[in-house]
């Protein structure tokens, strides 16, 4: 993503963002934040790396599924998004 694509999903700290794609962005940055910040052992790599997959594969899946050619494609990424985001919590 370019530097201004990105600035478009940005919001001001007092700004609460309702539009269901720019909370999944600010939910995979935080999860992204997160693990790198983290300081924990080797053995945990593997945990955080499928973190980081599960939490940025929602908001991926939300995009894919709005530019689905039907509706039952947009149905179905969603249920992708929404299965991710369950994987997110466990």
């Amino acid at each position: 993503m370019k530097k201004n694509e990105l600035e478009a999903y940005e919001f001001q700290e007092s700004d609460k963002p309702y539009n269901i794609r720019h909370r999944c962005y600010y939910f995979a940055k935080e999860v992204v934040l997160f693990v790198k910040e983290s300081k924990c052992d080797k053995v945990y790599s593997s945990l955080f790396d499928q973190l980081i997959r599960s939490a940025t594969s929602i908001g991926a899946n939300m995009v894919e599924g709005r530019a689905g050619s039907s509706r039952k494609d947009w149905k179905k990424f969603l249920v992708i998004s929404l299965k991710s985001a369950n994987e997110t919590k466990y």
